[in-house]
C-alpha cells in the first residue's frame, strides 16, 4: 500500500492549560504531529514554552474571529460592546465583516505568533471561518504574504495553497472513535482534525465541546497508526 502523508492537527493550542496538556500528551503518546495556536487564548505563554520543548511538533496559527478578544487595535468593527468578537460558530447567518479589518486582525495574530520565535507551519481557523465566502480571500492573501499553506476548507480555486489535498473532520463529536481513525483512506496527503484536552477549571467556560475532548485525548494516546501513515 502506498504511503500517505497524514497530518493529525490538534486545534485550540493555547486556549487553556488543560488543552495544552492534552495536545502534548497526544503528541508524545499518540499520532498528533501538528497543532495550531490561538494567540488570544488564556494559556498562550505556556503553549509557546511547550512548543519550544517539543520541536518535533509542528505549530501553526489557529486564526480567530469567533472567540475572545482581538489583538489588533483596528478591530472595533469586529467586536461587541464588551470588546469580544461579535461572530459565533453560526457566522454564516451573521452580518459579514469588512475584509480589510479581518486582514489586519489576522495579520496581528500571525505577527504575535512570529514574535515568539516559533516557525510558522500553516494556518487554519476557529470554526473554519477562513472558508466563509465573504472573507475567504483573506486566507489566500495571508498565505501568500507569509509563504505558507492553510487548511483545505474552502478556496477550491487555490488548492496549491492547501496544507493537504484532503481534510478529514470526522474525528469530532459522535465520530470520536478508533473506527473513524482506522477508516482514513490512503491518498497523497490528508489532514485529520482533533481536539484533545485534559479537564481544567476554565475548559467548560470557553467551549461547549468539553467531555468529548477528554475522550479524544484518551483514544489518541492509545492509538497506533497503520503502517501506511507517514
Amino acid at each position: 500500500m502506498p504511503k500517505t502523508r497524514v497530518i493529525v492537527n490538534a486545534d485550540d493550542f493555547g486556549l487553556t492549560t488543560g488543552i495544552n496538556q492534552g495536545i502534548i500528551e497526544s503528541h508524545l503518546c499518540g499520532p498528533v504531529n501538528s497543532t495550531t495556536m490561538m494567540m488570544n487564548g488564556h494559556a498562550v505563554e505556556e503553549a509557546v514554552r511547550l512548543s519550544q520543548q517539543h520541536p518535533d511538533l509542528h505549530v501553526g496559527v489557529h486564526l480567530v474571529l469567533s472567540w475572545g478578544k482581538p489583538l489588533a487595535s483596528t478591530s472595533q468593527s469586529l467586536t461587541k460592546e464588551d470588546g469580544t468578537f461579535r461572530f459565533t460558530s453560526r457566522f454564516l447567518k451573521e452580518e459579514p465583516p469588512d475584509p480589510k479589518d479581518v486582514y489586519l486582525e489576522w495579520k496581528a495574530q500571525i505577527e504575535a505568533f512570529l514574535a515568539t520565535g516559533l516557525s510558522l507551519h500553516h494556518l487554519d481557523s476557529h470554526h473554519h471561518i477562513h472558508g466563509w465566502s465573504a472573507i475567504d480571500s483573506i486566507i489566500v492573501d495571508l498565505a501568500n504574504e507569509y509563504q505558507t499553506t492553510f487548511r483545505a476548507a474552502g478556496n477550491e480555486k487555490h488548492r496549491d495553497l492547501w496544507l493537504t489535498n484532503r481534510f478529514d473532520e470526522r474525528f469530532y463529536g459522535e465520530g470520536v472513535s478508533f473506527a473513524t481513525l482506522d477508516s482514513i483512506t490512503p491518498g497523497s496527503s490528508v489532514e485529520v482534525m482533533v481536539h484533545p484536552a485534559n479537564m481544567d477549571a476554565l475548559l467548560p467556560s470557553v467551549t461547549s465541546y468539553v467531555n468529548q475532548r477528554l475522550v479524544e485525548k484518551d483514544l489518541l494516546t492509545r492509538y497506533t497508526p497503520p503502517d501506511w501513515w507517514t
